[in-house]
């Protein structure tokens, strides 16, 4: 069986908080809360206070609710609150 992974994609202060544009993660599914536990465990607490605030695309789409699953194969997009108007 093919291992399946999914991609997290950093933006602005979410990618300098984690020290990487992107990673890929090997799992099946994850909730969005558990994936942004395992971020935040990966990266530590700089990144964790930016994952509380974010907001969250899963492959394109607003997921607000963070116990939808991720699907395996998703493309994640970490969009920490933006300044400006």
């Amino acid at each position: 069986m093919a291992e399946v992974s999914l991609t997290v994609r950093y933006f602005a202060g979410a990618r300098a908080a984690a020290g990487t544009a992107e990673e890929t993660l090997d799992a099946d599914a994850y909730s969005l809360s558990e994936l942004v536990d395992e971020l935040a465990a990966r990266h530590g607490p700089q990144l964790a206070k930016v994952l509380a605030v974010a907001s969250f695309l899963v492959d394109g789409v607003a997921c607000r609710d963070r116990e939808a699953r991720v699907p395996a194969g998703a493309t994640v997009d970490v969009l920490p609150p933006f300044a400006g108007g």
